[in-house]
């Protein structure tokens, strides 16, 4: 084998091109590297001496946190010491959120004159509907009435003497004179709210134990639509069902019809206030629904509004049967129809011991003298066409002899066409059962 040859290595005089730009690259890397240690180091020995230098994002976040300390502090002496002028607020405040509400309006609106044209009366079915009104209606109560029931039952002399003077109004035994000032500070700001954020003292009312008390040193009688559809918001938010009842019954109520008896229509905020109630339907159909229809003097212009917000909102079922059960077995009134129908075109699925209470209560009719109103056929039309099939061959003879009865010159041929034209509950079983027999 000859020998391996040695290789030239002799020195370059200069390194490649590409090694000489890497090289200066490095450099400058490694002084940016030495400059940002210093500046770092430099800044360090800065804020040991208090000089710290604050960047811009650092101080628009300080800046920010300052000014929304500062509306905190000020909203609560505005909350104590009611310093008028800033929360008297006008409905040029929140303009997004007023075209929002507008815009929705319009909708809602149009949809309400359309129902409401739906249900213009003559003279004629307005004296059958006043024929089925009771005599005496029932007394209605608000929370003033609640509150001073209490007040006389817990009064005594010490309390009497000891508890702040109002000529108007007596107040709530063993509430403190601070809070009773605070909340009628709270009180006179309702009674004049439009738009903007609610005291905080305000928005806590729902966690007191005693809230009934509180929220009456507000007035609720004297609020501003806006300041009830606020309020609903943050009880139905807040309270429980049976709280939330007590609530809708004693202010949302009241101020519900006041309004439709002075306008003979109802303010958009408190119909959104309605819709904001039905999330909790329960609560709804207690303190709202069922005390309407049994006050005895609810007009068919309230059952419209009211029966508009039903329609537009989904309903769960099971409230949904609980309600038409109980106005299947309610005294009856021209609005209980209108209630009924509505929640009949729901088109839920009923439970058949809620289809037989409403077929007996169709039945009961037929010892009636005298014609019947409209509502009562177009609801009696409406439950046939949902539930022709769940009825048994016994209810659907039963409800044919009432139409013997009481008869209208349109409706009555399409109930009867319906009934007989249908099969019954229970048929389509037995013919299944019966084929599979054979």
């Amino acid at each position: 084998m000859g020998k391996e040859r040695a290789t030239d290595k002799r020195a370059q005089r200069h390194n490649p091109l590409h090694a000489e730009y890497t090289k200066s690259a490095d450099a400058t890397v490694g002084r940016n590297k030495q400059r940002k240690k210093y500046t770092e180091r430099e800044e360090r020995r800065l804020k040991t001496e208090g000089q710290e230098y604050v960047d811009p994002k650092l101080s628009k976040k300080i800046l920010a946190i300052a000014r929304e300390q500062q509306d905190e502090i000020h909203d609560e002496e505005e909350d104590a010491d009611e310093l008028g002028g800033k929360n008297d607020t006008q409905a040029g405040g929140d303009s997004e959120e007023e075209e929002e509400l507008e815009e929705y309006y319009d909708e809602d609106e149009a949809a309400y004159d359309g129902f409401a044209e739906e249900l213009e009366l003559d003279a004629g079915d307005q004296a059958i509907l006043d024929r089925f009104l009771p005599s005496g209606p029932a007394q209605r109560r608000n929370l003033a009435d609640l509150i001073m029931e209490k007040i006389r039952q817990h009064e005594t002399a010490k309390t009497i003497a000891s508890a702040p003077k109002d000529a108007d109004r007596p107040l709530p035994p063993s509430v403190n004179p601070k809070v009773i000032e605070v909340y009628t500070q709270v009180g006179k700001l309702l009674s004049r709210y439009k738009s903007g954020k609610l005291p905080k003292a305000f928005k806590i009312i729902p966690s007191l134990p005693n809230w009934e008390e509180i929220l009456y040193l507000t007035r609720p009688e004297n609020w501003t639509p806006h300041a009830v559809y606020q309020a609903t918001r943050i009880f139905v938010s807040n309270l429980k069902a049976k709280q939330s009842q007590k609530f809708f019954t004693y202010v949302l109520l009241d101020h519900v019809r006041e309004d439709i008896r002075e306008t003979k229509k109802l303010n958009y905020h408190l119909y959104m206030a309605l819709k904001k109630a039905l999330y909790k339907p329960a609560a709804f159909f207690k303190g709202v629904l069922f005390p309407l229809c049994e006050s005895g003097s609810c007009t068919l212009r309230e059952a419209a509004i009211v029966s508009s917000v039903l329609s537009k909102v989904s309903v769960p079922a099971l409230h949904s049967s609980a309600a038409l059960m109980r106005l299947a077995e309610m005294e009856y009134t021209g609005p209980n129809s209108l209630f009924m129908r509505i929640l009949l075109d729901k088109k839920y699925a009923l439970p058949f011991k809620v289809i037989d209470s409403i077929v007996f209560h169709f039945i009961r009719f037929k010892s009636e003298s005298g014609p019947l109103p409209v509502l009562w056929h177009q609801a009696f039309l409406v439950f046939c066409q949902r539930y022709k099939q769940d009825l048994t061959p016994e209810q659907k003879d039963a409800l044919l002899q009432v139409l013997r009865c009481h008869t209208h010159h349109q409706i009555t041929a399409e109930i009867r066409r319906e009934i007989v034209h249908s099969s019954c509950r229970g048929e389509l079983i037995e013919d299944g059962s019966s084929m599979m027999l054979d």
